[in-house]
Order: structure tokens, then C-alpha cells, then sequence
């Protein structure tokens, strides 16, 4: 019973977490977190004790969390997902305009 309530708390949570993202992207981590949520609810635990060392650095915490899970992710990960994340790395490069601002 617990278990779909959990899984809709968590994707709506993720949907607020992710709605600045681009929806290629917010679609690729949901579908990731659908398949495989264990990792994901370990990830977000010990991202939020990172937070709590690193005085709220979320960028500091993911980077020091999430190479840790790159197997796990990259294998819930399907072929067509991993193209687009190849696609998508490859064009980020110039995308942003000598400012920081976003190129469109």
C-alpha cells in the first residue's frame, strides 16, 4: 500500500525538484528514478548528509554522491537514454554565451 504512495510522493517531489529543467532531461530522471528508486532514495540520503556537513553546497554534496552511483545509474539507464545524454553533453558546450547566459 505504502509503496505507490511513496512512489507518487517521490515523483512529485521530483517534478517541483526538476521544473526548471529542460523536459528532455526531466524525463530521463524520472524514468531513471521510476526504474530504480532504492538508488535513488540512497543517493538522496546521503546527499542530505552532505548538505548538513557542507552547510547546504548542493553542488558540493552531488559531486562528492553521485560518483559513486554512476554504475547503478548507468545501468538503469536504456540505450535510448544513453544517446540522449550523449546528445545532450555534447551540445551543451556552446551554449552558453560569453556573459553566462543561456543561448537559445
Amino acid at each position: 500500500m505504502f509503496g505507490n504512495l511513496k512512489n507518487f510522493a517521490m515523483r512529485k517531489l521530483l517534478e517541483r525538484q526538476l521544473k526548471n529543467a529542460p523536459p528532455e532531461q526531466r524525463e530521463m530522471i524520472t524514468a531513471l528514478m521510476e526504474k530504480n528508486p532504492a538508488v535513488f532514495e540512497q543517493i538522496a540520503k546521503e546527499m542530505q548528509d552532505e548538505l548538513k556537513k557542507n552547510g547546504n553546497n548542493q553542488m558540493a554534496a552531488a559531486m562528492k554522491v553521485l560518483p559513486k552511483y554512476q554504475k547503478e545509474i548507468m545501468e538503469a539507464m536504456s540505450p535510448e537514454m544513453r544517446e540522449k545524454l550523449i546528445q545532450m553533453q555534447s551540445g551543451s558546450a556552446g551554449r552558453f554565451n560569453p556573459n553566462g547566459s543561456i543561448r537559445r
